[in-house]
């Protein structure tokens, strides 16, 4: 008997746990591809690349923590219908919330600027920038034509 509802719930986590590992994997594939894109648009030497690559992924995993705690805040409280439900109180709290990360975001970027500027050249720098807009475009782009596939 407690054979019958075991099962099921194992079923649920090991599909679960296989989803998982399925989004990790596409989601280390793409910083794979966004690696080799943003070396081979910087043109990084062996040493540049030594230096740049620890700052850059620092910052990029902070950036991502920012940017989840943002949408978490947002999603939280943002389901159908919730939006009228808000106090004009608790909309200035969540709009607060949602400046301040914004402004963390903000520094964040300034500081990594500030941390590269001695170690690829300012011209690289906005090289970068614009290697990451190209290339999340691109992505995005790939992603819309295999959804019409």
């Amino acid at each position: 008997m407690k054979t019958k509802f075991m099962l099921p719930i194992v079923l649920v986590l090991l599909s679960f746990t296989a989803f998982s590992q399925g989004f990790k994997g596409k989601k280390d594939k793409v910083k794979a591809l966004k690696v080799a894109y943003i070396t081979e648009e910087l043109n990084l030497t062996t040493e540049e690349a030594q230096r740049f690559w620890p700052i850059y992924n620092a910052f990029d995993d902070k950036q991502a923590e920012l940017r989840h705690e943002k949408m978490r805040a947002i999603l939280d409280r943002f389901e159908p219908g919730s939006v009228e439900k808000l106090s004009e109180k608790e909309a200035n709290s969540l709009l607060a919330q949602m400046e301040t990360i914004e402004e963390n975001l903000f520094a964040l970027r300034k500081k990594f600027i500030k941390d590269l500027n001695g170690v690829i050249s300012a011209k690289k720098i906005i090289k970068l920038k614009k290697a990451e807009d190209d290339f999340n475009r691109q992505l995005l782009k790939q992603m819309r034509d295999k959804k019409r596939d």
